[in-house]
């Protein structure tokens, strides 16, 4: 992408599509929106994550548009106009040595935006323990790990350490850990289970509810009473892996360990699009107040402590 397309789609204003997701959450008599799944980075990094998106190569498998390439600052406000009240930031480190560089990045927007939860991100690397007890001890409130993209195992030998830190901690991990949108040898349940069949307390949040090894994932979620799923993506026309018709059922029976994820900014399609595909499910309003707000309300609190 030139520069001068990158300013253009900067300058884009979408606000109007801000009213359509505040219709949608006000109809539920809900306060706002709790969206556990949103990214913000450093501009440097963030250009150079989207320039992967613009290239739609081997790691995504198709054209990738982003809808909302704009600013920190615009980003912000559109999801304060939209009624997101809460959401997260989600830095993911994908080689050593950059996780700290992330984390003082994150842990300054989270002091100049009050509504993001305080987010961090950890690597594969010697120390990792040590920063990742100093964040927490600091604040932070939650995690990501992308397996895809960083290209490690989550039960990585020099994770070893980190585990048992985050267990004691209870502090919450969002992981893209399943194969979409194009595995790689890194992807899939199985580390997943090896890290949980020894840190069973791990408080972990199965990102696109794991997709495509949905019911590998939400088994998890069943039998671990602290891994949760966010819905990142998957009830759109957009998303590679549908969702089997056959486990929808089973997500009424964990309505309170579904929470809402939408991987603003960088989406194809408007915010209210995945609002519709879960109110699609017909899971009810009082599953979709909890999926909306509730959940992540229950989990992180409504205001940063």
């Amino acid at each position: 992408m030139t520069e001068a397309r990158l300013g253009q789609e900067e300058r884009l204003d979408r606000s109007a599509d801000a009213p359509e997701v505040v219709a949608f959450w006000e109809q539920l008599g809900l306060p706002g929106l709790f969206d556990v799944h949103v990214h913000f980075l450093p501009p440097p990094i963030q250009r150079a994550v989207w320039a992967v998106f613009d290239a739609a190569g081997p790691k995504l498998g198709r054209e990738w548009p982003i809808r909302y390439r704009t600013s920190v600052e615009g980003r912000v406000d559109l999801l304060r106009a939209m009624g997101v009240r809460r959401f997260s930031a989600l830095p993911y480190a994908h080689k050593p040595g950059v996780a700290t560089y992330l984390n003082d990045w994150a842990a300054d927007f989270a002091e100049r935006v009050p509504e993001s939860l305080r987010s961090a991100t950890f690597y594969p690397e010697e120390g990792a323990a040590g920063y990742v007890a100093g964040a927490i001890e600091a604040g932070t409130e939650v995690f990501k790990l992308h397996l895809q993209v960083g290209e490690f195992h989550l039960d990585d030998p020099l994770l070893a350490p980190v585990w048992g830190v985050l267990e004691d901690a209870g502090t919450p991990v969002v992981v893209h850990a399943g194969s979409g949108p194009v595995p790689n040898e890194f992807t899939g349940p199985e580390s997943t289970r090896r890290v949980l069949a020894r840190h069973p307390r791990l408080a972990l949040v199965v990102a696109h509810m794991g997709a495509p090894e949905f019911g590998e994932f939400l088994a998890m979620a069943e039998t671990h009473e602290h891994v949760r799923l966010d819905t990142t993506m998957v009830f759109t026309d957009f998303f590679p892996a549908t969702y089997p018709t056959d486990l929808v059922g089973r997500l009424r029976d964990l309505q309170p360990k579904v929470l809402l994820g939408s991987d603003f900014p960088t989406i194809p399609y408007p915010y209210r699009h995945q609002l519709d595909g879960l109110a699609a499910l017909n899971l009810g309003d009082d599953w979709l107040r909890d999926v909306c707000w509730h959940n992540g309300a229950r989990l992180f609190g409504t205001e940063r402590s």
